[in-house]
């Protein structure tokens, strides 16, 4: 078995440490940050797995990689929700509901009394809309809390406040993101925003996407009475608060989708940037014993596991045949 360090523990970090060490391997993973997750993008992720809904506008190959991952993830851990997606649009945005139906595939096209069946507060809201079945998502804290419990069930160390520690490995995995950016020319920066709301008033089963011209939005609901709402995507490596205009758009947006969201309470308004490549697809780049997972743009938890177990394969003598995997030998 061979000794690995994985750095970055974010969920790309966590995911390569959970699949190596359940292999046997013995693996050290090192986050900077002293507490966990407390510097990670992916604490305010989505997390929505939604490899056909997210064809819409990705490449092929993420949606590939999504659906891949998606029977890791409910093989692996039990926190998976696996309610479907509803994607929506008002009456005078329906060119945009027929231009998403024509982009993805795996959906049912659903009447008003279909919708309402399905997420009951939204009666009447809305005439017709997409309902992608077999799609899921996982609650963040829940997620990320878990895989850090299997992975150290799985007998691998944890290094908080460390990036580096002396000892000898035959590998080591680089997931820092953005961190990485000095050895990885073309990375780039991609803004995410995210509003945090708390509301007794309305009840969503699922992830529920919102279609605008300008700027889409989905609400997914973490469990209790709390939502979060997101969708911005800007090209930006700037981390800091949430502007003006992006919280008007996130909050009126889910006003528009119901008038309940106007009595919620904003516990959190939040910003954070994702690595990402210039077509937005993941990679795994070999050189020598170091070996980069970056770039995955807004597709961290969807994608992850996939990327895991590609990497796990290359450490243990195989070689995945992906348009994804980057030999550098220069």
């Amino acid at each position: 078995m061979a000794r690995i360090d994985v750095i970055g523990a974010g969920i790309t970090g966590l995911w390569q440490a959970f699949t190596l060490a359940e292999r046997g391997h013995h693996v050290r993973l090192l986050e900077r940050s002293r507490e966990p997750f407390a510097d990670a993008a992916s604490r305010l992720g989505g997390a929505m797995l939604a490899p056909y809904c997210e064809a819409e506008a990705a490449p092929a190959i993420v949606r590939d990689l999504g659906l891949h991952a998606m029977t890791i993830w409910q093989d692996k851990l039990d926190c998976v929700q696996q309610t479907g997606t509803l994607v929506v649009a008002q009456p005078r945005d329906r060119a945009e509901l027929n231009r998403f139906a024509a982009q993805t595939e795996a959906h049912e096209t659903v009447d008003s009394a279909r919708v309402a069946e399905l997420e009951p507060a939204l009666e009447e809201r809305f005439r017709t809309g997409l309902f992608y079945a077999h799609e899921a998502y996982v609650p963040p804290n829940s997620a990320l809390a878990a895989l850090l419990q299997g992975i150290r069930a799985a007998g691998a160390e944890l290094h908080f406040g460390a990036e580096r520690i002396e000892g000898y490995a035959d590998f080591t995995i680089d997931c820092r993101g953005l961190a990485a950016r000095d050895d990885l020319p073309g990375l780039r920066g991609v803004r995410g925003e995210m509003a945090l709301v708390e509301t007794s008033e309305i009840t969503l089963h699922r992830p529920v996407r919102l279609l605008h011209p300008r700027f889409p939005l989905y609400v997914v609901p973490w469990g209790g009475d709390t939502y979060m709402i997101g969708a911005t995507v800007l090209e930006s490596d700037d981390r800091g608060p949430v502007t003006l205009r992006s919280g008007l758009d996130l909050l009126g947006l889910a006003y528009a989708l119901h008038p309940a969201f106007g009595q919620a309470r904003i516990v959190q308004l939040a910003a954070d940037v994702r690595p990402a490549f210039s077509d937005n697809v993941p990679r795994i780049i070999f050189r020598g014993s170091r070996i980069y997972v970056n770039g995955m743009y807004r597709h961290g938890y969807l994608t992850a596991p996939a990327l895991a177990a590609m990497t796990a394969d290359y450490v243990e003598g195989r070689r995945p045949n992906s348009e994804i995997i980057v030999e550098d030998n220069g």
